[in-house]
């Protein structure tokens, strides 16, 4: 700290460039507190430190609409807020950039950065090697006497995880929100971590022990809106237009969403400053491995159309996703859009926003319509083709493909095995049609994603009030044995597999009559390589399906989702290895038969 700056002098401009930085500002004595509000007639920060008197310390405006003061004998742990003076109005609002508050309508607390990261060195795995596994931090796991599950406790289930195979976390959002209990798409204070999940302390080591376990973070953030409630950045300065949301905000017909007139300004220069320094402080300083923008559309556009633009919101997208990538060119940055929009993972140099990758609408969709249809005469297999087939820019792994998700069974939509027999969805058919979607997305190209409990045949719909029903993980053992089977030849564990890890499809085979697809997965192709799946889609038993194949010989069988070991409801009739015979069939220059039970599908591939 230089010498001048003590308790009771004014810095000089030059002394206040010589701390950078905004929010609290940890020096060798004291505190520095930087604040953007460019239409208050004063600012003091008032806090424990000083007894929450207003005069105590009041600060210097800086020339680019800040506040500045050092307080000497404030400290880590210190509550604090600012009390900002516009016209005849004072108010008291918690800093903007906040990393710990007491509860989303207390104080900011003055955060401690430091932490022993135990000299973490994680290595982000490769996209096409990446299984995500979508998850909420309040109802994964919850401890005994814990009204929320908390970091701490999903922590209890890493081995539980780690057994499954999954070895990505799309972590939902964790920014401070109104209250306890919440999916987290209300953030009230963006850089502060939610308070009752364990606060910054408490998701810092999260990731560290996630990153132990074999685990990427991917981290769920919501910049297409803030709030809308215990939003102190709303009005933050007392100034706004047309009552609307002030400096933060736009305040004009752009501001409106789905969720409240919140939209921040993407135009504004402080404000694309505020998005981007939050984005690169989950990479920073609490060692993510990348974010998962929600409903990237409201960010370029004003509503769901997509016909109102806004060019200044798609190019902060750029501007982050550039920096991130910058950065740290392993981390993944994944758009939520849906509306198969290429250019979003297109380069900024090419027009595009720069994302790795999108949540794939034109798979999920046809996908979960086919496998819920309530008869097979409504199952259409051109669908399941075309999914298999869709992608962005001729690279499979620029979508993330799924059958649930957070969206997906919520909001009028129930999990898969709801949707298939809502009054009984732990009968044959739910469990057989279930585990049918987790197989098409674990042998699709593309970066596959489950969402917590599939493993455990989780049915009704996601609500932040209801933790998974672990008692399921007994129950239906089989079907987490499934899915991790699974797992493993999409991560080509046993190297006989690799096709699955491949750009490449062949969708050979589409029998509408029969509801059978059979296809290719291959990453150079060959023996260890090609994959060949076969997908029955209807409630019938073929003895002798006959299909074709790429090379003769035998063909060992890697899979079958009909084994009695996952469930003892299972038939296990399905045939073992085959052998491929050099007569052509369905534009293949080799043929195969197999018995193929309702409602399985098999995996084979040559040694």
């Amino acid at each position: 700290m230089a010498p001048s700056l003590l308790l009771g002098k004014s810095p000089s401009n030059s002394e206040h460039t010589q701390i950078h930085g905004m929010g609290p500002i940890l020096l060798d004595s004291g505190v520095a507190f930087r604040v953007w509000a460019p239409n208050a007639d004063s600012v003091s920060v008032v806090g424990e430190f000083n007894d929450w008197k207003p005069d105590a310390h009041p600060m210097q405006t800086e020339d680019n609409g800040n506040w500045f003061v050092v307080v000497e004998n404030a400290k880590p742990g210190d509550q604090y807020k600012y009390e900002i003076t516009n016209g005849e109005n004072s108010f008291q609002r918690i800093d903007p950039r906040v990393r710990e508050v007491t509860n989303s309508i207390g104080n900011g607390v003055v955060h401690q950065p430091d932490f022993d990261w135990q000299g973490d060195d994680f290595e982000m795995p490769a996209w096409n090697e990446l299984v995500i596994y979508e998850t909420h931090i309040g109802t994964f796991h919850r401890g005994d006497d814990d009204a929320v599950g908390t970091f701490a406790d999903y922590q209890m289930k890493f081995d539980h995880l780690k057994k499954l195979g999954v070895n990505a976390l799309q972590v939902m959002p964790i920014a401070e929100f109104a209250g306890d209990l919440s999916w987290g798409y209300n953030p009230a204070h963006p850089y502060a971590i939610e308070s009752a999940y364990g606060g910054p302390l408490g998701f810092k080591t999260f990731v560290r022990e996630a990153h132990k376990a074999g685990f990427a973070v991917i981290l769920d953030v919501v910049y297409n809106h803030f709030g809308p409630s215990d939003l102190d950045l709303w009005q933050f300065d007392g100034w706004s237009e047309n009552e609307k949301g002030g400096i933060y905000f736009y305040n004009d017909f752009r501001s409106d969403t789905p969720w409240g007139d919140t939209r921040p300004d993407y135009g504004r220069g402080e404000v694309r400053s505020y998005i981007r320094d939050n984005a690169m402080m989950w990479l920073e300083d609490y060692h993510v491995d990348g974010l998962r923008y929600d409903m990237t559309l409201y960010i370029r556009s004003v509503d769901a159309s997509g016909q109102q633009e806004i060019p200044e919101g798609w190019g902060l997208t750029q501007w982050v996703n550039r920096e991130i990538h910058g950065f740290k060119p392993s981390a993944i940055t994944i758009a939520e859009d849906l509306q198969n929009n290429e250019y979003l993972t297109k380069s900024d140099i090419e027009g595009g926003a720069g994302f790795s990758t999108q949540w794939d609408a034109n798979f999920v969709h046809p996908i979960r319509d086919v496998i819920t249809q309530p008869d097979d005469s409504g199952r259409d297999m051109s669908k399941v083709r075309d999914a298999l087939y869709h992608g962005y820019n001729g690279d499979a792994f620029q979508r993330v493909i799924y059958t649930e998700s957070h969206d997906e069974v919520a909001n009028g939509k129930s999990r898969i095995p709801s949707e298939v027999d809502e009054s009984d969805p732990e009968n044959w058919f739910a469990q057989k049609r279930s585990m049918l979607g987790i197989a098409v997305v674990m042998t699709a190209p593309g970066i596959p994603m489950l969402f917590q409990g599939q493993e455990l045949l989780q049915d009704g719909w996601f609500q932040d009030t209801e933790e998974l029903d672990w008692e399921k993980q007994d129950d239906f053992a089989g079907l987490g044995r499934l899915t991790r089977d699974l797992i493993q030849l999409r991560l080509n564990r046993s190297g006989t597999t690799k096709g699955l890890t491949g750009q490449d499809v062949d969708v050979f085979h589409v029998n509408n009559t029969d509801k059978v697809v059979a296809y290719r997965r291959s990453f150079d192709g060959g023996p260890g390589d090609d994959v060949i799946v076969i997908a029955n889609f209807a409630n019938q038993h073929y003895e002798h399906y006959e299909f074709g194949m790429p090379n003769e010989g035998t063909w060992k069988r890697r899979f079958s989702s009909d084994r009695r070991k996952y469930s003892d409801d299972f038939g296990g009739a399905a045939s073992g290895d085959i052998q491929a015979t050099p007569e052509g069939y369905d534009h293949q220059p080799c043929r195969a038969h197999v018995e193929l039970p309702p409602y399985t599908v098999l995996i084979y591939s040559q040694d």
